[in-house]
């Protein structure tokens, strides 16, 4: 797993010789007969609700990541990577399609993401690769492949319109499915739940993968996607996960802000997690705090169980890690994501691939970037992709990459939210609700709202105006209105009478796995084997 930075770009990124290296490191057959030439294979490892700001330059000291320490070593890594949306459905589709959620239209998590937008998945297996998915993606509507190949899991959410929120009735929650601060109160140790059992599961078909992948029984350049729930409230981790971080001093609460001085949307936002029927107390705070954490070093032993198949079958692909959105973590008073905050819009953004020297990039840049990125690195032409994404490759450290966009339109808002990180700036607008204008470098907890600030009006209108050039919002509401109305209105229908689910089904060949009369025993043996001849 060593020496990735000395091979020139364009090299297939498995290794050996032909006894050694899996055939599918090569290349194979692309879209209208095009032979795709030495590809290299493609690995994303995907975490759940994890902060940027527990990232600033590979993970943070205190954190137990042995795993993720050691590709950080490797890796390009954005200080300052933003999610397009800091909610998982909107996070994801932007992460896929390259694209905010005013294109692609997920604008919350029960948001259809539609079948005609092409997302990375689409783009690379039209350029020959094969493509699969181990985990979640939360995709909304009956398309539950969305390019990949395979889906090796189902997801850990509903697939339907069940969560979709309602403009009409500002205030209301949905009750089966907003997050409330339970999370914060029932932190603590459990050694099965129902994400663990799912993220076990996850890591289970991502490694059988790789072991399948490097017997070569497909020729073709891979990406595999492994996409764990982790570290996702509700805040319960292993004992051994747990008791690694007794005592220390990152545990303490944070300076909350009381619900009155809070600007208008963490208001709803506290209100939507029923903020007054629950007591926090320091140490729910610190237990919720411990939780997290420890299940970050849960999410760093599965990334290790995967590592250690990739060095064992000596396959070497680029890998990507990355977040959807991050995790408030009682920063401010509040939880969770959905606000564009640092802890809920920052997410950590790793690239090991060849081409991409290992260090620290600080200039900010967006989830919606992999997708250029990818292509980028597996060498398609650029001008067939640009059409569809809003982001810019990264392959050279993000240069030309202009001010990051942020859009929200989901739970705690009642109007869609837009936002612009440009340099040290950061500008969030409303039409429900008061600018906003923080400078992250003087103040990095975000604690001083300086749109009302005569000495920063001129870094107030131009952002204002870069945001009126980009957003119409009373348009942008309309649409949001418009398909919340209709989807409450299919949801209702299709609850009456027999109901068909889309949530995904794996399909498990048994007839093709292990030993079948119609095989060969000993064909399947040696060809079920890896390495060969030792």
């Amino acid at each position: 797993m060593d020496g990735r930075q000395s091979r020139p770009a364009g090299r297939v990124a498995g290794r050996g010789d032909d006894a050694g290296r899996p055939p599918g490191s090569g290349g194979g057959r692309g879209c209208g007969g095009r032979i795709s030439t030495l590809q290299p294979n493609i690995l994303i490892l995907m975490a759940d609700q994890l902060s940027g700001v527990l990232f600033p330059d590979g993970p943070a000291d205190f954190l137990h990541t042995p795993n993720l320490r050691r590709l950080a070593e490797r890796s390009t890594r954005f200080a300052n990577a933003y999610t397009g949306s800091p909610l998982c459905a909107p996070g994801r589709a932007s992460f896929m399609s390259g694209q905010l959620p005013r294109r692609t239209r997920v604008y919350d998590n029960a948001a259809e993401f539609a079948s005609d937008i092409p997302t990375y998945a689409h783009h690379l297996r039209r350029a020959g690769y094969q493509t699969t998915l181990s985990g979640k993606m939360h995709f909304v509507g009956p398309d539950q492949l969305h390019g990949f190949e395979e889906r090796l899991t189902t997801d850990i959410y509903p697939a339907d319109f069940g969560w979709t929120p309602d403009y009409r009735k500002p205030g209301e929650r949905i009750d089966w499915w907003y997050h409330n601060l339970g999370s914060v109160t029932g932190a603590g140790v459990a050694e099965i739940t129902n994400q663990l059992e799912y993220d076990d599961e996850v890591a289970y078909h991502a490694c059988r993968k790789l072991y399948d992948l490097a017997r070569g029984g497909d020729a073709r350049p891979w990406c595999l996607t492994v996409s764990f729930t982790h570290p996702h409230d509700p805040f319960v981790a292993r004992r051994r996960y747990w008791d690694l971080y007794d005592g220390i001093p990152q545990l303490e609460p944070p300076e909350p802000i009381a619900h009155d001085d809070q600007d208008p949307h963490s208001r709803r936002l506290m209100e939507a997690a029923e903020w007054d029927a629950f007591q926090i107390t320091d140490d729910h705070v610190r237990r919720a705090r411990q939780g997290y954490f420890a299940n970050i070093s849960y999410v760093d032993d599965k990334i290790g169980e995967i590592l250690d198949v990739l060095e064992a079958t000596r396959q070497d692909p680029i890998i990507l890690f990355l977040s959807d959105h991050g995790e408030m973590l009682g920063e401010r008073g509040l939880w969770f994501k959905m606000s564009f905050f640092e802890g809920s819009a920052r997410v950590p953004l790793m690239i090991s691939a060849p081409g991409m020297a290992p260090g620290r990039v600080d200039r900010p840049v967006s989830t919606i970037d992999v997708l250029p990125t990818l292509c980028d690195l597996a060498g398609l032409p650029m001008d067939e992709i640009a059409p569809w994404t809003d982001g810019e490759s990264l392959a050279s450290g993000g240069a030309d990459r202009g001010p990051v966009a942020m859009e929200y339109a989901a739970e705690g808002s009642v109007a869609p939210m837009v936002a612009l990180r440009d340099g040290r700036w950061k500008y969030i607008a409303c039409a429900a609700d008061p600018e906003m204008l923080f400078d992250l470098q003087a103040d990095p907890a975000e604690r001083v709202n300086l749109a009302g600030d005569p000495a920063h009006a001129a870094t107030l209108g131009h952002l204002r105006a870069a945001a009126h050039a980009r957003w119409d919002l009373d348009a942008y509401d309309a649409e949001v209105r418009q398909s919340q109305a209709r989807r409450w209105i299919v949801y209702e229908a299709l609850r009456n009478g027999a109901y068909y689910p889309w949530d995904h089904q794996p399909l498990q060949r048994a007839s093709e796995r292990y030993m079948r009369n119609h095989m060969d025993l000993n064909v399947l043996e040696e060809n079920q084997r890896f390495p060969r001849g030792e």
